[in-house]
Protein backbone atom coordinates (compact mmCIF):
# COMPACT_ATOMS: atom_id res chain seq x y z
CA UNK A 1 0.00 0.00 0.00
CA UNK A 2 1.47 3.51 -0.72
CA UNK A 3 2.71 5.87 1.91
CA UNK A 4 2.96 9.17 1.90
CA UNK A 5 3.92 12.57 3.58
CA UNK A 6 0.83 14.23 5.31
CA UNK A 7 -1.12 16.21 2.84
CA UNK A 8 -0.84 20.18 3.33
CA UNK A 9 -3.71 22.67 1.97
CA UNK A 10 -2.57 26.07 1.33
CA UNK A 11 -5.74 27.69 0.89
CA UNK A 12 -8.97 26.24 2.56
CA UNK A 13 -11.77 28.61 4.28
CA UNK A 14 -13.56 25.86 5.59
CA UNK A 15 -14.36 22.62 5.73
CA UNK A 16 -17.16 19.95 6.94
CA UNK A 17 -20.12 22.48 7.83
CA UNK A 18 -17.39 24.73 9.50
CA UNK A 19 -16.79 28.14 8.20
CA UNK A 20 -13.26 29.23 9.26
CA UNK A 21 -14.57 33.02 8.21
CA UNK A 22 -17.41 32.77 11.03
CA UNK A 23 -16.48 34.98 13.81
CA UNK A 24 -18.62 32.97 15.90
CA UNK A 25 -16.42 29.93 14.92
CA UNK A 26 -15.76 27.93 18.21
CA UNK A 27 -12.72 25.44 19.34
CA UNK A 28 -14.78 22.93 19.04
CA UNK A 29 -16.07 23.92 15.82
CA UNK A 30 -12.80 23.75 14.24
CA UNK A 31 -12.30 20.36 15.88
CA UNK A 32 -14.65 18.82 13.75
CA UNK A 33 -13.57 20.28 10.89
CA UNK A 34 -9.92 19.30 11.30
CA UNK A 35 -10.67 15.78 12.57
CA UNK A 36 -12.67 15.64 8.62
CA UNK A 37 -9.33 16.75 7.18
CA UNK A 38 -7.36 14.11 8.99
CA UNK A 39 -9.68 11.58 7.25
CA UNK A 40 -8.66 13.63 3.71
CA UNK A 41 -4.91 12.79 4.59
CA UNK A 42 -4.60 16.61 5.40
CA UNK A 43 -2.45 16.70 8.16
CA UNK A 44 -1.03 20.56 7.72
CA UNK A 45 -3.41 23.54 6.52
CA UNK A 46 -3.45 26.92 6.26
CA UNK A 47 -6.79 28.18 7.38
CA UNK A 48 -8.06 31.30 4.74
CA UNK A 49 -10.02 34.74 5.29
CA UNK A 50 -10.98 36.41 2.54
CA UNK A 51 -11.31 39.91 1.62
CA UNK A 52 -13.47 41.86 4.00
CA UNK A 53 -13.47 45.06 5.25
CA UNK A 54 -10.70 45.84 8.21
CA UNK A 55 -12.92 45.77 10.99
CA UNK A 56 -14.37 42.15 9.59
CA UNK A 57 -10.89 40.85 8.57
CA UNK A 58 -9.44 41.54 12.44
CA UNK A 59 -12.97 40.73 14.08
CA UNK A 60 -12.38 36.77 12.03
CA UNK A 61 -8.93 36.34 12.80
CA UNK A 62 -9.25 37.10 16.40
CA UNK A 63 -12.07 34.49 16.31
CA UNK A 64 -10.19 31.90 14.15
CA UNK A 65 -7.03 32.21 15.83
CA UNK A 66 -8.65 31.90 19.46
CA UNK A 67 -10.76 28.73 18.28
CA UNK A 68 -7.45 27.45 16.78
CA UNK A 69 -5.01 27.70 20.03
CA UNK A 70 -8.04 26.14 22.23
CA UNK A 71 -8.59 23.57 19.67
CA UNK A 72 -7.24 19.57 20.30
CA UNK A 73 -5.90 19.75 16.70
CA UNK A 74 -5.33 23.68 15.54
CA UNK A 75 -2.07 23.82 17.79
CA UNK A 76 -0.79 20.71 15.35
CA UNK A 77 -2.33 21.26 12.16
CA UNK A 78 -2.44 25.10 11.69
CA UNK A 79 1.00 26.69 11.73
CA UNK A 80 -0.30 30.06 10.53
CA UNK A 81 -3.03 31.64 8.40
CA UNK A 82 -3.44 32.95 4.85
CA UNK A 83 -5.36 36.07 4.32
CA UNK A 84 -6.62 36.29 0.65
CA UNK A 85 -7.32 39.93 -0.04
CA UNK A 86 -8.44 42.55 0.46
CA UNK A 87 -5.17 43.79 -1.97
CA UNK A 88 -6.99 42.11 -5.16
CA UNK A 89 -8.38 43.78 -8.20
CA UNK A 90 -12.06 44.42 -7.94
CA UNK A 91 -12.88 44.39 -11.55
CA UNK A 92 -15.74 42.18 -12.91
CA UNK A 93 -14.56 38.67 -13.21
CA UNK A 94 -11.37 39.47 -11.45
CA UNK A 95 -13.02 39.71 -8.10
CA UNK A 96 -14.84 35.88 -7.87
CA UNK A 97 -16.60 35.63 -4.81
CA UNK A 98 -14.91 37.98 -3.00
CA UNK A 99 -16.88 41.56 -2.69
CA UNK A 100 -15.06 44.00 -4.40
CA UNK A 101 -16.38 46.88 -1.94
CA UNK A 102 -13.89 45.90 0.57
CA UNK A 103 -10.77 45.63 -1.90
CA UNK A 104 -8.47 48.36 -1.53
CA UNK A 105 -4.95 49.54 -2.62
CA UNK A 106 -2.11 47.96 -0.82
CA UNK A 107 -1.75 48.74 3.12
CA UNK A 108 1.37 47.30 5.29
CA UNK A 109 -0.79 49.10 8.52
CA UNK A 110 -3.41 46.90 7.64
CA UNK A 111 -1.73 43.67 7.68
CA UNK A 112 0.06 45.04 11.34
CA UNK A 113 -3.58 45.62 12.60
CA UNK A 114 -4.89 42.37 11.51
CA UNK A 115 -1.96 40.14 13.01
CA UNK A 116 -2.01 42.05 15.68
CA UNK A 117 -2.20 39.58 19.06
CA UNK A 118 -2.25 36.01 16.91
CA UNK A 119 -1.27 33.52 18.67
CA UNK A 120 0.07 32.20 15.08
CA UNK A 121 1.37 34.25 12.35
CA UNK A 122 -0.23 34.96 8.61
CA UNK A 123 2.03 33.07 6.93
CA UNK A 124 0.91 33.52 3.77
CA UNK A 125 -1.13 36.93 1.82
CA UNK A 126 -2.54 36.77 -1.87
CA UNK A 127 -2.64 39.86 -3.59
CA UNK A 128 -2.64 41.19 -7.20
CA UNK A 129 0.49 42.68 -7.84
CA UNK A 130 -0.94 46.01 -10.16
CA UNK A 131 -2.87 47.06 -7.32
CA UNK A 132 -1.24 50.46 -6.04
CA UNK A 133 1.77 50.25 -3.47
CA UNK A 134 1.48 46.14 -4.10
CA UNK A 135 5.02 46.05 -5.06
CA UNK A 136 6.34 47.51 -2.06
CA UNK A 137 3.78 45.23 0.31
CA UNK A 138 5.80 42.28 -1.58
CA UNK A 139 8.74 43.01 -0.83
CA UNK A 140 7.84 44.10 3.01
CA UNK A 141 5.96 41.08 3.17
CA UNK A 142 8.57 38.88 1.96
CA UNK A 143 11.68 40.48 3.92
CA UNK A 144 9.33 39.91 7.02
CA UNK A 145 8.88 36.14 6.08
CA UNK A 146 5.58 35.61 4.44
CA UNK A 147 5.10 34.06 1.57
CA UNK A 148 3.61 36.42 -1.20
CA UNK A 149 1.00 34.81 -3.88
CA UNK A 150 -0.71 36.32 -7.05
CA UNK A 151 -4.19 35.98 -7.02
CA UNK A 152 -7.61 37.38 -8.26
CA UNK A 153 -5.12 39.92 -10.16
CA UNK A 154 -4.74 41.16 -14.06
CA UNK A 155 -1.15 41.23 -13.81
CA UNK A 156 0.67 41.40 -17.10
CA UNK A 157 4.48 39.78 -17.71
CA UNK A 158 6.21 43.13 -16.85
CA UNK A 159 3.85 43.67 -13.36
CA UNK A 160 4.36 39.39 -12.51
CA UNK A 161 7.90 39.57 -13.17
CA UNK A 162 8.17 42.89 -10.67
CA UNK A 163 6.97 41.32 -8.19
CA UNK A 164 8.88 38.24 -8.68
CA UNK A 165 12.24 40.34 -8.49
CA UNK A 166 10.72 41.73 -4.41
CA UNK A 167 9.44 38.04 -3.55
CA UNK A 168 6.68 37.06 -4.88
CA UNK A 169 6.46 33.51 -5.17
CA UNK A 170 3.40 31.65 -5.79
CA UNK A 171 0.46 31.99 -7.99
CA UNK A 172 -2.67 30.71 -5.02
CA UNK A 173 -4.94 29.48 -7.65
CA UNK A 174 -4.03 29.57 -11.21
CA UNK A 175 -6.29 29.69 -13.94
CA UNK A 176 -9.22 31.25 -11.49
CA UNK A 177 -9.89 34.71 -10.52
CA UNK A 178 -10.27 36.03 -13.89
CA UNK A 179 -13.16 37.00 -16.59
CA UNK A 180 -14.40 34.53 -18.97
CA UNK A 181 -12.65 36.74 -21.92
CA UNK A 182 -8.55 37.36 -22.04
CA UNK A 183 -6.43 38.57 -24.18
CA UNK A 184 -5.68 35.38 -26.46
CA UNK A 185 -1.83 35.23 -25.21
CA UNK A 186 -1.09 38.44 -23.18
CA UNK A 187 -3.20 37.62 -20.18
CA UNK A 188 -2.36 36.61 -16.57
CA UNK A 189 -2.40 32.92 -16.92
CA UNK A 190 0.78 33.49 -19.45
CA UNK A 191 1.95 35.99 -17.39
CA UNK A 192 2.49 33.50 -14.18
CA UNK A 193 3.08 30.20 -16.47
CA UNK A 194 5.84 32.12 -18.14
CA UNK A 195 7.25 33.40 -14.54
CA UNK A 196 9.57 30.45 -13.54
CA UNK A 197 10.16 31.73 -9.93
CA UNK A 198 7.10 31.31 -8.91
CA UNK A 199 5.00 27.86 -7.70
CA UNK A 200 1.31 27.41 -8.94
CA UNK A 201 -1.24 26.10 -6.91
CA UNK A 202 -4.00 24.18 -9.09
CA UNK A 203 -7.89 23.35 -8.02
CA UNK A 204 -8.02 20.10 -9.47
CA UNK A 205 -11.96 19.49 -9.45
CA UNK A 206 -12.50 19.29 -12.72
CA UNK A 207 -14.93 22.01 -12.16
CA UNK A 208 -12.72 25.31 -11.88
CA UNK A 209 -10.33 24.04 -14.63
CA UNK A 210 -11.33 21.83 -17.60
CA UNK A 211 -9.40 18.43 -16.30
CA UNK A 212 -7.17 18.57 -20.08
CA UNK A 213 -6.79 22.84 -19.75
CA UNK A 214 -5.27 21.65 -16.04
CA UNK A 215 -3.29 19.16 -17.91
CA UNK A 216 -1.58 21.74 -20.13
CA UNK A 217 -1.18 24.19 -17.65
CA UNK A 218 1.30 21.70 -15.14
CA UNK A 219 2.91 20.45 -18.18
CA UNK A 220 3.62 24.60 -18.72
CA UNK A 221 4.42 24.94 -15.33
CA UNK A 222 6.11 21.89 -14.62
CA UNK A 223 5.27 19.19 -11.85
CA UNK A 224 8.32 20.48 -9.69
CA UNK A 225 6.28 23.54 -9.01
CA UNK A 226 3.12 22.43 -8.91
CA UNK A 227 0.44 22.09 -5.98
CA UNK A 228 -2.82 21.24 -5.43
CA UNK A 229 -5.21 23.13 -3.25
CA UNK A 230 -8.80 23.04 -2.60
CA UNK A 231 -9.97 26.60 -2.42
CA UNK A 232 -12.73 24.52 -0.17
CA UNK A 233 -15.49 26.30 2.13
CA UNK A 234 -17.97 25.36 4.34
CA UNK A 235 -19.62 23.07 1.55
CA UNK A 236 -16.68 20.19 1.07
CA UNK A 237 -17.25 17.38 2.85
CA UNK A 238 -20.78 18.17 3.78
CA UNK A 239 -24.07 16.93 1.76
CA UNK A 240 -26.04 19.24 -0.97
CA UNK A 241 -27.45 22.06 0.34
CA UNK A 242 -27.02 25.99 1.70
CA UNK A 243 -24.27 26.99 3.63
CA UNK A 244 -22.67 30.49 4.46
CA UNK A 245 -19.26 31.28 4.14
CA UNK A 246 -17.65 34.41 5.02
CA UNK A 247 -21.66 36.19 5.40
CA UNK A 248 -22.71 34.45 2.02
CA UNK A 249 -25.43 32.43 1.41
CA UNK A 250 -23.92 29.56 -0.87
CA UNK A 251 -25.16 26.46 -2.02
CA UNK A 252 -23.37 22.96 -2.83
CA UNK A 253 -24.74 21.98 -5.92
CA UNK A 254 -25.62 18.38 -6.96
CA UNK A 255 -22.67 17.85 -9.48
CA UNK A 256 -19.87 18.98 -6.60
CA UNK A 257 -19.72 22.84 -7.52
CA UNK A 258 -20.27 25.28 -4.75
CA UNK A 259 -22.13 28.66 -5.75
CA UNK A 260 -24.27 31.82 -4.80
CA UNK A 261 -27.54 32.42 -6.06
CA UNK A 262 -26.18 33.84 -9.38
CA UNK A 263 -24.35 31.03 -10.15
CA UNK A 264 -20.89 32.48 -9.41
CA UNK A 265 -18.56 29.92 -8.21
CA UNK A 266 -17.67 30.34 -4.68
CA UNK A 267 -14.86 28.08 -3.37
CA UNK A 268 -14.93 24.43 -3.69
CA UNK A 269 -16.39 21.37 -2.10
CA UNK A 270 -13.00 19.95 -3.49
CA UNK A 271 -10.81 17.42 -0.76
CA UNK A 272 -7.43 17.13 -1.30
CA UNK A 273 -7.41 13.42 -1.84
CA UNK A 274 -9.69 13.22 -4.25
CA UNK A 275 -7.63 15.95 -5.74
CA UNK A 276 -5.08 13.54 -5.64
CA UNK A 277 -7.53 10.67 -7.44
CA UNK A 278 -8.15 13.12 -10.06
CA UNK A 279 -5.22 14.13 -11.05
CA UNK A 280 -3.98 10.74 -11.31
CA UNK A 281 -7.18 9.46 -12.81
CA UNK A 282 -7.08 12.34 -15.44
CA UNK A 283 -3.57 10.97 -16.65
CA UNK A 284 -1.95 14.33 -15.59
CA UNK A 285 0.29 12.79 -13.05
CA UNK A 286 1.34 8.94 -11.44
CA UNK A 287 0.34 8.77 -7.04
CA UNK A 288 3.57 9.66 -6.09
CA UNK A 289 3.64 12.77 -8.43
CA UNK A 290 -0.04 13.47 -7.25
CA UNK A 291 1.25 12.99 -3.74
CA UNK A 292 4.00 15.45 -3.81
CA UNK A 293 1.88 18.25 -5.49
CA UNK A 294 -0.22 17.75 -2.32
CA UNK A 295 2.38 17.34 0.51
CA UNK A 296 6.30 18.14 -0.42
CA UNK A 297 5.65 20.96 -2.97
CA UNK A 298 3.06 22.60 -0.65
CA UNK A 299 5.86 22.50 1.89
CA UNK A 300 8.37 23.87 -0.09
CA UNK A 301 6.07 27.06 -1.02
CA UNK A 302 5.84 27.78 2.88
CA UNK A 303 9.41 26.19 4.22
CA UNK A 304 10.71 30.04 3.77
CA UNK A 305 7.92 31.36 5.95
CA UNK A 306 7.75 28.43 8.33
CA UNK A 307 11.73 28.79 8.70
CA UNK A 308 11.51 32.21 9.39
CA UNK A 309 8.85 32.28 12.24
CA UNK A 310 10.86 29.47 14.11
CA UNK A 311 7.86 27.04 13.30
CA UNK A 312 8.67 23.41 13.00
CA UNK A 313 5.51 20.85 12.20
CA UNK A 314 4.74 17.50 13.34
CA UNK A 315 5.69 14.12 11.70
CA UNK A 316 3.44 12.94 10.15
CA UNK A 317 2.43 9.83 7.21
CA UNK A 318 -0.58 8.71 5.39
CA UNK A 319 -1.16 5.37 4.43
CA UNK A 320 -3.55 4.77 1.16
CA UNK A 321 -4.98 2.24 -0.51
CA UNK A 322 -4.54 0.77 -3.92
CA UNK A 323 -7.34 2.65 -5.07
CA UNK A 324 -5.75 6.06 -3.32
CA UNK A 325 -8.18 6.45 -0.57
CA UNK A 326 -7.05 6.89 3.23
CA UNK A 327 -6.87 4.19 5.45
CA UNK A 328 -4.40 5.36 8.41
CA UNK A 329 -2.81 9.02 8.90
CA UNK A 330 -0.48 9.98 12.09
CA UNK A 331 0.56 12.76 13.67
CA UNK A 332 2.24 13.54 15.95
CA UNK A 333 1.24 11.45 19.04
CA UNK A 334 -2.32 11.19 17.09
CA UNK A 335 -3.28 8.38 14.70
CA UNK A 336 -6.09 7.48 12.79
CA UNK A 337 -7.52 4.53 10.84
CA UNK A 338 -10.62 4.49 8.30
CA UNK A 339 -11.86 1.71 5.95
CA UNK A 340 -10.81 2.50 2.39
Amino acid sequence: MPVSPGLVDLQINGFAGVDFNDPAITPADLDRALEAMLATGVTHCLPTIITAHPHELVERFQALDKAVAESRLGPLMCPGYHLEGPFLNPAPGYHGCHPPQAMTAARPELIAEVERGLSRPILMVTLAPEREGAIRLTKSLAEAGKIVAVGHSAADFDQVSAAADVGLSLSTHLGNGLPQSLHKLANPIFAQLAEDRLMAGFIADGIHVHPKALAALIRAKGLERSILVTDAVVAAAAPIGRYHFAGMAVDRMPDGSVRQEAGLLSGSALCLDEAVRNVVSWGIATPAQAFAMASDHALAAIRPALAAHGLVLAECEVEWSDELFVRRVRLADQERHYDA
